[in-house]
């Protein structure tokens, strides 16, 4: 997913979230490019509290863009991505209590 941005304190969230451990950030941020870096983290992403906590890590972070995103395309980001299906469940589920 292009439009996520990781470098400016999305990582940082995810690592204060419990969603990220420091092997897993520094395998991120070893990525050459924004596009490696978003799908390494993505690919990280499993399990429902993981992805609950990623939707609040973006919108900490300005990019509701992105969880609006994710709402509109089913948790489906790109056939290169094998997000969860929980992510669209969160996701929709969140949607519903705002």
């Amino acid at each position: 997913m292009d439009f996520i941005e990781p470098d400016f304190e999305l990582l940082d969230h995810l690592l204060r979230l419990d969603v990220l451990n420091y092997r897993q950030l520094d395998d991120i941020r070893s990525e050459r490019t924004v596009f490696r870096r978003n799908g390494a983290l993505l690919d990280l992403v499993t399990s429902e509290d993981q992805c609950v906590k990623f939707l609040h890590a973006l919108k900490l972070t300005g990019q509701q863009h992105v969880v609006y995103f994710i709402k509109e395309n089913g948790g489906q980001m790109q056939s290169r991505y094998n997000l969860s299906v929980e992510l669209s469940n969160v996701a929709h589920a969140q949607g519903d209590k705002q």
